[in-house]
């Protein structure tokens, strides 16, 4: 591969990896949130003793749980990607040797 075609895959990989940790950001500020509101329905529940609360501390969990599946496959998404970037590198150093 030319090297030119090498560096611009390196750049495509480059703005996928940085929307990949925008997108991670954005989850664990969601997830620090809805965490919180997690715990705030599970305490009400443990008081209120009542059905409406208890459905509304398991929708805050499963939200949260949502949230980080999402997170895992954002965070499998960006491995990959550091792993393309430091394979599109070496590429690009055996290139330069040639």
């Amino acid at each position: 591969m030319s090297r030119a075609a090498i560096e611009k895959k390196l750049a495509q990989n480059a703005d996928e990896l940085r929307a990949a940790q925008e997108e991670i950001r954005v989850l664990d500020e969601q997830i620090l949130h809805f965490a919180d509101s997690a715990d705030d329905a599970r305490l009400r529940a443990m008081v209120s003793e009542t059905p409406l609360a208890d459905r509304e501390h398991r929708d805050a969990a499963r939200t949260v749980a949502a949230l980080n599946k999402d997170r895992d496959v954002w965070s499998e998404r960006a491995a990959k990607l550091e792993v393309r970037q430091d394979e599109l590198l070496d590429e690009l150093m055996e290139a330069g040797r040639s």
